[in-house]
């Protein structure tokens, strides 16, 4: 009861106003009455009370809309909304899930200010989120104890939003439409889920108290919006309030069972209280009325006097039943990854995942584990089902917001430069350590000697949970989708180098449509075969008809074959492979294993047309070419042009000429370009 009674002392309880379009009050004086708990009676009258207090009349309603700020929405948030309406009508109840994901977003803020800026909770030292509906004015409250928004951060973020968000969202919806998949889940991923609250509400006002800033009123009935100072003053303290008047059909959400399972199936991974204002019957013992306590019977005997002499000094009660509104806490979970793995079913961690990540699939797979050692930390990470928007805009500059690092459950980040390496900025998860300092600058704690030890755990368990992949699923889903990035760590992570080399696939001569890894490759490898054979090209049918090709397939040798840009960078960032070099057929080097009597053949007719050879290279091709040479790799036909051994092959070529920023002044570009070919 005592604990009951302090958290009601430190709650802030968001009452309704005489009109319906001002939202709520909120009242300081919560948790005052005797039992920290109130009546229907009770509430009424507390109510009114702070009406008096903190309210607004009919009249200053009025002025206030006069006087305010109109700010028409810019044109992409008005199509956004009608994108919303239109296409994610059928499932309405998203809209709670989205505000009460930005009210979590909010607390996190405040929190990981408060680290560094001991004031920025002076205020109120609470994070709770509160949900309370309110039938007779047809409204529900959401009220967090977050960082709050300035006017101009009001205007900014409810008024405009990215252009190119507008234009992706758009082109996704038809995407999951024409596929027959479900749209709701698309919301948070673009950043606009305040917008769904116009699913329910024909009118929204946002109360808003940042530390920096007065609180400010902003209004919308979704066709134009208007911000203004709260004539009220602080009445938050700080954090937000979104109430919205809500539409007559959705009158379902003012139901305290819809509200409250609503709030369990979205609220189970949210790391905050999360309240909802509700009644439940009592019995109580309430003071008998003295009429009811007078004697009936005065004719008694001396001794049965003495006896109601000595009850009378006790208090008389009797039991009654009555109607207790309190806050209830909904989430009281502990968090996923500090629970044991053995604990926690499948179920959970793919809904987790979609909660945390905001993605509406499920993850294509995911590790859950506990590292030990220097540093000790629990992590869950996630591979998702599809490569991120944008994964490779701004590849190298962009930070990885994927992973959100907690210290003691309290969340600090997932705005690091280095939490994972670039070519792993897909990988999305929670870790949580106890061995990290808590109360120090973002900054500082990205130069932190353990996170580097983290980092090396975190990726060591990431390409392991890759591994486990089916080889089917590794190949069929993985590699469509980050194929890319696993060839970029072998041009990046030289520490895991050998690793990532045994997750390549490649096509090769071996298969028309199935790829290979470079251990089935080396497995198949002819007897006395010494190097991996590669050529790169633009397509499969373009390598495949090269003649620096033609000998190698007809002696029966298996050749890979690189058809993606990053292909011949991977591979010349590989020195070998499982004691086998690489050997580009398009460059000089190609030998095949010879008997000394092929040998001597060999060198007669090298002598044979020495004369040719040095005609071209010094008279018809002088300058153009290193040299011309016998080939042993022609088979059909007449000549072809070898790269030399440090020189670009045509692929590369082909490649650099292409780069968006070539300028030709890049001192090792023109080394490499201006290596002469053999003929």
């Amino acid at each position: 009861m005592e604990q009951r009674e302090h958290l009601l002392m430190n709650s802030a309880c968001v009452s309704a106003e005489d009109d319906v379009d001002i939202g709520a009050a909120v009242e300081d004086d919560l948790g005052k009455s005797r039992e920290g708990s109130r009546t229907d009676d009770e509430v009424v009258q507390r109510e009114e009370e702070a009406i008096q207090l903190d309210g607004l009349s009919a009249a200053q309603v009025k002025e206030i809309r006069e006087k305010a700020e109109k700010h028409a929405f810019q044109a992409e948030v008005n199509r956004m909304m009608k994108l919303i309406i239109n296409s994610i009508y059928k499932n309405k109840e998203i809209f709670l899930r989205e505000l009460i994901s930005n009210s979590s977003d909010a607390l996190d803020k405040i929190r990981l200010l408060s680290l560094t800026d001991e004031t920025a909770l002076a205020e109120n030292e609470e994070l709770t989120i509160k949900i309370k509906c309110d039938k007779e004015k047809n409204m529900i409250h959401i009220t967090d104890t977050g960082i709050g928004m300035t006017k101009d951060e009001l205007i900014k973020n409810l008024g405009t939003i990215a252009k190119s968000g507008t234009s992706e969202f758009l082109n996704k919806i038809n995407q999951m439409q024409e596929e027959g998949q479900s749209t709701s889940e698309l919301i948070g991923q673009f950043g606009v889920g305040f917008y769904s609250s116009f699913l329910v509400s024909d009118r929204v006002i946002v109360t808003s108290k940042h530390n920096n800033d007065t609180q400010y009123i902003w209004e919308s009935d979704s066709n134009e919006f208007s911000v203004i100072e709260d004539p009220r003053g602080n009445t938050l303290g700080r954090g937000t309030t979104v109430s919205l008047v809500l539409k007559e059909e959705a009158s379902d959400f003012l139901e305290l069972e819809t509200i409250k399972t609503l709030v369990k199936k979205y609220s189970q991974f949210i790391n905050f209280p999360i309240y909802v204002w509700t009644s439940k019957t009592e019995t109580v013992d309430e003071p008998v009325e003295e009429e009811e306590t007078k004697e009936k019977d005065e004719d008694t005997d001396e001794e049965a006097a003495v006896e109601e002499e000595d009850e009378e000094k006790k208090a008389k009660t009797k039991k009654v039943e009555k109607t207790v509104w309190d806050w209830e806490l909904m989430n009281d979970i502990k968090p996923i990854w500090q629970r044991p793995s053995k604990e926690v079913e499948e179920n959970e961690y793919k809904e987790f995942y979609k909660t945390f990540s905001k993605d509406y699939e499920e993850p294509m797979t995911y590790i859950h584990f506990t590292a030990e050692g220097e540093v000790t930390f629990k992590s869950i990470l996630f591979v998702p089902a599809n490569a991120p928007r944008g994964l490779f805009d701004e590849y190298g500059t962009k930070r990885n917001d994927f992973i959100k690092l907690y210290v003691r459950r309290v969340f600090i980040t997932d705005d690091f430069h280095d939490m994972m390496p670039k070519y792993l900025n897909f990988v999305k998860g929670v870790v949580d350590s106890d061995d990290l300092p808590l109360n120090v600058s973002r900054e500082t704690l990205q130069q932190h000697k353990l996170l580097k030890v983290i980092k090396k755990k975190l990726v060591r368990k990431t390409l392991d949970m890759i591994k486990k992949l089916s080889d089917e699923a590794y190949t069929e889903k993985f590699w469509k989708e980050f194929g890319t990035n696993i060839k970029l760590g072998v041009i990046e992570d030289h520490s895991n180098r050998t690793r990532l080399a045994k997750l390549l696939r490649f096509q090769t001569s071996h298969h028309q449509t199935e790829l290979s890894s470079l251990e089935q490759y080396v497995e198949r490898m002819k007897e006395g075969q010494d190097k991996v054979y590669f050529m790169a090209g633009p397509s499969r049918k373009e390598a495949e008809t090269s003649p620096f090709v033609e000998r190698l397939l007809k002696k029966g040798y298996e050749v890979l074959y690189l058809t993606e840009p990053v292909d011949e960078y991977c591979i010349q960032a590989l020195p070998e492979f499982d004691g086998k070099r690489f050997q580009n057929v398009a460059k000089e080097g190609l030998k095949f294993e010879e008997n000394e009597k092929l040998k001597a053949k060999w060198e007669a007719l090298e002598k044979e047309y020495e004369p040719l050879t040095n005609w071209m290279k010094e008279k018809a091709l002088k300058d153009q070419i290193e040299k011309a040479v016998l080939s042993q790799r022609l088979l059909e036909s007449p000549c072809a042009l070898v790269a030399s051994q440090y020189g670009w092959s045509g692929n590369m070529e082909r490649i650099m000429k292409a780069q968006a920023y070539q300028t030709g002044k890049d001192i090792s570009t023109n080394y490499y370009a201006s290596q002469k070919k053999n003929f």
